[in-house]
């Protein structure tokens, strides 16, 4: 009961903050999305390029932690791929798009702040080096399957470009890049720039959260119900099962294993309507799967905090 009230709670009720500021009317649409703007653009690459240009790479960048988790994610797309496809019947466009939600955790908005409230902000370097890969790894899977099937295999050279693409245009990827660029180099910023980038940081997830509840109120659940339930399920029980047992069998140290199935048990992240929208395929299932895993979270998190210790 300890972690829900005082790990748990905290993160969740500033996205319940964000969320009844919506629905009561005391902050519009517009201002939400400003502030999703400044918190998703600004703020938190600022917050990556900080982690990133500070990490002991040696440390965070371990090829069990990145095997365990990403291995979990590709079996959590193909899961819910061949699930939203064979057992109710959508098809392949539809059925990628609801894919992508049971593959992108939400490991920046929930995972990061739940992990930091758990294990401290000096145990957060398997966070970020997950972080580091994660919406490369994510896009790249989804946008390359995707326009594989709308191509059916043809226009190789197109789709390496169309992912490239994707990619350089994201803000926490290129926040992710410059930050590793400054910690390889070795140069060290001025002070009055370090203490700049600090005070943006300060403001990252809290702006990020109480957007985040801001943004939910729109995703109001709407019929499919049970590919929803599938999505939840993949994401909050069958990614950090596999993730768990994985982690145990590679010998991952504690800290990491703590944090790397922390991650894989968050809900879908917003990226995962952002995908289905850009395709125009399966909105309100992405859209609805997002707000009910996110709600779901609040016990199946404290669950695995219980189990991880």
């Amino acid at each position: 009961m300890f972690e829900l009230v005082e790990v748990i709670l905290p993160v969740f009720l500033v996205v319940g903050f964000g969320y009844a500021a919506v629905w009561r009317r005391l902050i519009s649409d517009t201002s939400i999305d400003a502030l999703m703007g400044f918190a998703q653009k600004i703020a938190i690459p600022f917050l990556l390029f900080r982690a990133m240009s500070s990490l002991d790479l040696s440390v965070g960048f371990q090829p069990a932690l990145l095997f365990s988790f990403y291995t979990g994610a590709i079996l959590s797309f193909a899961a819910g791929v061949m699930g939203a496809h064979f057992l109710f019947k959508r098809d392949w466009e539809d059925s990628i798009a609801i894919g992508f939600g049971a593959l992108f955790s939400n490991s920046v908005l929930l995972g990061l702040p739940i992990s930091e409230r758990a294990f401290g902000p000096d145990n957060l370097a398997a966070n970020y080096a997950i972080i580091a890969f994660h919406a490369p790894f994510c896009y790249a899977v989804g946008i390359t399957t995707m326009e594989i099937v709308k191509a059916k295999g043809g226009g190789l050279r197109a789709l390496s470009g169309k992912v490239i693409g994707a990619m350089f245009k994201n803000a926490l990827i290129l926040g992710i890049l410059a930050g590793i660029i400054v910690n390889l180099s070795g140069v060290s910023l001025p002070l009055p720039v370090t203490d700049a980038v600090d005070l943006m940081v300060r403001a990252a997830l809290p702006t990020a959260l109480f957007g985040l509840g801001g943004v939910l109120y729109r995703y109001r659940p709407e019929g499919d119900l049970r590919i929803i339930a599938m999505v939840c399920g993949i994401s909050l029980i069958l990614h950090p099962v596999i993730v768990y047992t994985l982690g145990n069998l590679t010998g991952l140290a504690k800290p990491a294993f703590r944090s790397m199935v922390l991650t894989s048990a968050m809900a879908p992240g917003i990226n995962a309507y952002l995908f289905a929208d850009m395709y125009g395929k399966a909105r309100r299932v992405a859209a609805s799967s997002v707000l009910l895993a996110t709600a779901s979270s609040v016990l199946t998190a404290w669950v695995w905090l219980a189990i991880i210790g």
